[in-house]
């Protein structure tokens, strides 16, 4: 997983409550196992106006030239705002990974779904929840005239480039994980000689136990 660095990044508004895990990336593309190849079947049913399919190219689609993501303007957006309970539905960490792969290094919201909420922190995609005063201002400006906020996750701040800068909180373990750029197996990894050494010494006060070396 890479650490997660601060950057400043255009804003793409998706205007919709209650996105579900199928709409962020649908069943049939659930198929293979790797964490790569997810990014051209984001938000599929909207962004397509035709039914796809697995191994598709975008070059070879419908395009919806009505969503939003599909827009001119929105194109090359890291930070992704949206509405209440993005996220919900099954436990997929497909949509995480197609977020990512889309281009995606944040999502913004009022509320998040639990299980999306950690599957993002274990796969390195920052999820940032704000109130729905400081969400409805941002969508006003990314729709109008465009928003390119800096998020740093160090100090726990987005930017505008315009406005003032908006705190946010986050678990301070998750925040570590982030920043180092590791998941829960990197994360025990990282004590690894604490663990051999706890080991070597377990087992030469217990040398009969399955897994002692002799």
């Amino acid at each position: 997983m890479r650490a997660f660095q601060a950057f400043t990044g255009l804003v793409a508004p998706l205007d919709r409550a209650n996105v579900d895990t199928d709409q962020i990336i649908p069943k049939q593309f659930l198929k293979s196992i790797k964490r790569t190849g997810f990014g051209d079947n984001l938000f599929d049913g909207w962004r397509y106006l035709d039914e796809g399919h697995p191994g598709q190219t975008a070059n070879e689609r419908q395009i919806n030239h009505e969503f939003v993501l599909n827009a001119p303007r929105y194109q090359g957006a890291r930070v992704l705002l949206a509405r209440d309970n993005f996220g919900c539905g099954s436990s997929r960490e497909h949509a995480v990974w197609a977020l990512m792969e889309y281009g995606f290094d944040v999502v913004l919201a009022p509320s998040f779904a639990d299980i999306f909420y950690s599957n993002c922190f274990k796969n390195g995609l920052l999820p940032i929840v704000l109130d729905e005063e400081t969400i409805e201002k941002m969508f006003d400006a990314a729709q109008s005239d465009g928003l390119v906020v800096s998020v740093d996750l160090e100090s726990q701040t987005i930017v505008p480039q315009e406005g003032e800068a908006v705190a946010f909180d986050i678990d301070p373990v998750r925040k570590r994980k982030l920043l180092l750029g590791l998941d829960d197996i990197g994360l025990t990894l990282a004590e690894r000689d604490r663990i051999v050494e706890f080991e070597k010494k377990h087992y030469g006060q217990m040398p009969w136990l399955p897994g002692a070396r002799g």
